[in-house]
């Protein structure tokens, strides 16, 4: 997917020789003249957490980009004010700015970006672009009937939420009726709805998050698909029961799930 380009005060300066191989400038910012690209990475979807005021965070998931930036004769001021500058300029609202001036954060739309300028010179650029999410595997009835049997858990692949949200999303539904569906085959069958979080911020955060996403779908089974409120009973997890490593985007995603345990 394609960023929108935007005007920025940075003059475009071609990449020169040194670049990091198959680095190469994002359309929506340039480089500082003179800097070269040492690191990059680019996904069609990841997650970063924002900088945010009060020492908070805001984790934004969708098409990432990271670019590194070394320049070896400009003053870290010099750098920085280029940078919050250039961000203003293009429209971008700022919702933080370090106490130092060093790092900015501005967002347009869903497009975040996340400019930092650190100690040794380098300057760090985050953008992420927010995309709905998909979600192309489902659960079906008979396989969370097979996990409970055999485990006396299954995962409810296909539930989605929006990142750091706990509304169950419309895409939600074929998911949800599989789970009407294992019911509606088990009469007897009472179940908890737990919530997991990867490990990314807070663990408080991930906790409630958790819950509240837990409780949502309870709700959700309840109040539009008709589920006796007394077969289901909510429970956030938060990041303390991990299917995978949090190391990678992988495994945070499998991470992040709704289950169904056996009472």
């Amino acid at each position: 997917m394609r960023l929108v380009c935007l005007a920025i005060l940075l003059t475009v300066q071609v990449a020169e020789a040194q670049d990091k191989k198959d680095c190469q400038d994002s359309p929506l910012i340039s480089r500082f003249p003179g800097s070269v690209i040492t690191a990059c990475k680019d996904s069609a979807d990841d997650t970063f957490e924002f900088s945010m005021p009060g020492a908070s965070s805001k984790k934004v998931e969708g098409e990432f980009h990271y670019l590194e930036y070394r320049h070896k004769t400009a003053s870290n001021a010099q750098l920085a004010r280029n940078l919050g500058t250039a961000l203003r300029t293009a429209g971008y609202t700022i919702v933080y700015e370090s106490q130092g001036h060093d790092k900015f954060v501005g967002h347009m739309g869903k497009t975040w970006i996340q400019l930092e300028v650190l100690s040794n010179g380098e300057i760090e650029e985050h953008i992420v672009k927010e995309i709905a999410l998909t979600q192309d595997i489902v659960a079906s009835a008979a396989e969370m009937s097979n996990g409970l049997t055999n485990s006396g858990h299954s995962a409810v692949n296909g539930i989605l939420f929006d990142t750091g949200k706990a509304d169950v999303k419309p895409e939600s539904a074929p998911a949800l009726e599989e789970v009407v569906k294992l019911l509606k085959q088990n009469a007897a069958m009472k179940v908890y709805v737990v919530g997991h979080t990867d490990n990314v911020g807070a663990v408080a955060g991930n906790l409630d998050l958790s819950k509240r996403r837990a409780a949502a779908v309870v709700q959700m089974l309840v109040t539009k698909y008709g589920v006796a409120a007394a077969r289901l009973q909510s429970y956030g997890n938060g990041p303390y029961a991990p299917l995978a490593s949090n190391d990678n985007e992988a495994g945070r995603t499998l991470n992040r799930r709704v289950e169904l345990v056996k009472q």
